[in-house]
C-alpha cells in the first residue's frame, strides 16, 4: 500500500522511512522523493556523504531554495550528538510551525576501529528506533539512506525493523518488518555483551559515593595516558562517574568498573547487582529539567558524552559499557 501524504491520515504524523540502496541506480528513488517533497514540506535538509551528494547533484537539476545541504561532520560525530542534533533541529522547526523533511545517510564507520563497528551500528539502530517517538513532532519526516553494500545483513535487517516505512519504486509503503520502539529496544537489550578481556587496564570496585573521587582520578589519568585531553577527557570522566553513580543509587553497591583499550578506542564497563533491570528506553529521552523529582539524567548524559553506550540488564545484574573512540571523541564539537 503506497502512502499518499496528501490524503493518508498518517501524513499528519512523523514519517520515518528507510531507502534501501543496492546499486547507484537505486538513488533515483531519492531523486523522485526530493522533487515530490519540495511540493509538500516547507523545508528540506539533506545530510549525505560526498559520493551520494555527487550522484544526486548530477541528477536532480535545480531545486528550490527550500532545499539545503547539511555537512555530515556537523551531525555525525558521537552517536548521542547525531541523535540530539537532529532532534533539536526538528523541535526548533516544529516550534516555528515549519514542516520539514530530513534526508540523511548515517556515517557509522568514520573514525571507528574495525572491531568496534558492529557495536556502533547496533547502538545507532537503537537511536533509529527510539526516534520514532522522540522525533514525532507533527507532520515532519526523516528518510534514511541505507546502502546494503556498506553494511552487514544484520544491520540491514535492523534498518528495516526501525523504520515504519520503506521507500520503493511504488512510493513510501509501510515496512512489514517494523517493530515498535519498546519491542525493538527490549529485544536487543536482552543480547549479552561479549565479555571484557581477562587482562584489563583497571579493575576498580566502588562501594560508596566517597569512592567516586578516586574513580574520577583513576579514569582521568588512564584517559590522559591514551592521549585524551581537554573536553574529550572531561567528557569521558563525567560519563563514567555518572554511570557508576547510577549503579550505586539504583543498582546498589558494589559497582565494579573495568577499563581497557582496543586499538584507538577506550572502553569502560560498569556492573552492579541490582535487583531491578534498567528499562530498555533509559537514557534516550532528554530529562525534563522542571520535573518535581530529579531522575534519568545519568544515563542520558552518558549517551551524550560517550560515542556508544550498550546496556545489558537482567534481574540481579546490570552492565553498562561505554565506548570512547579517540578520533571521534577529539573531533570538534558540532
Amino acid at each position: 500500500m503506497t502512502v499518499d501524504q496528501a490524503t493518508d491520515p498518517r501524513a499528519a504524523q512523523f514519517a520515518h522511512t528507510a531507502l534501501i540502496v543496492g546499486t547507484d541506480s537505486d538513488l533515483s528513488l531519492l531523486v523522485s522523493e526530493l522533487h515530490r517533497s519540495v511540493k509538500v514540506y516547507d523545508e528540506m535538509l539533506v545530510v549525505v556523504g560526498d559520493r551520494t551528494r555527487a550522484l544526486l547533484d548530477s541528477k536532480i537539476g535545480a531545486l528550490p531554495a527550500a532545499v539545503s545541504w547539511g555537512e555530515p561532520g556537523a551531525f555525525y560525530q558521537r552517536l548521542g550528538f547525531a541523535y540530539e542534533g537532529f532532534r533539536r533541529y526538528l523541535a526548533d522547526k516544529h516550534r516555528a510551525g515549519r514542516r520539514v523533511h530530513v534526508i540523511a545517510e548515517p556515517d557509522l564507520v568514520s573514525g571507528v576501529d574495525d572491531g568496534m563497528r558492529a557495536d556502533r551500528a547496533a547502538a545507532y539502530l537503537a537511536y533509529e528506533s527510539i526516534c520514532n517517538h522522540t522525533y514525532a513532532l507533527g507532520g515532519s519526516a526523516v528518510t534514511c539512506v541505507w546502502d546494503s553494500r556498506h553494511h552487514t545483513d544484520a544491520v540491514m535487517a535492523g534498518a528495516r525493523a526501525t523504520h515504519a516505512y520503506e521507500l520503493t519504486a511504488a512510493g513510501r509503503i509501510p515496512s512489514k518488518s517494523y517493530l515498535a520502539p519498546e519491542r525493538y529496544l527490549r529485544d536487543h537489550q536482552d543480547v549479552p555483551m561479549r565479555p571484557p578481556p581477562a587482562d584489563v587496564d583497571h579493575d576498580v570496585t566502588v562501594v560508596a559515593v566517597d569512592a567516586l573521587s578516586q574513580l574520577r582520578s583513576t579514569v582521568g589519568g588512564w584517559a590522559a595516558s591514551h592521549r585524551f585531553a581537554g573536553e574529550a577527557l572531561e567528557d569521558l570522566v563525567v560519563a563514567v562517574v555518572e554511570v557508576a553513580t547510577n549503579g550505586l543509587r539504583y543498582g546498589g553497591p558494589p559497582v565494579r568498573v573495568r577499563a581497557w583499550h582496543e586499538r584507538g578506542t577506550l572502553i569502560v564497563q560498569c556492573d552492579d547487582a541490582g535487583a531491578e533491570t534498567i528499562p530498555a528506553s533509559a537514557g534516550f529521552r532528554r530529562p525534563d529539567p522542571l520535573a518535581p523529582v530529579a531522575g534519568g539524567r545519568g544515563l542520558w548524559l552518558a549517551r551524550q558524552l560517550a560515542d556508544v553506550v550498550t546496556v545489558f540488564s537482567v534481574p540481579g545484574r546490570s552492565s553498562v559499557r561505554l565506548h570512547f573512540p579517540h578520533q571521534i571523541m577529539l573531533a570538534p564539537a558540532p
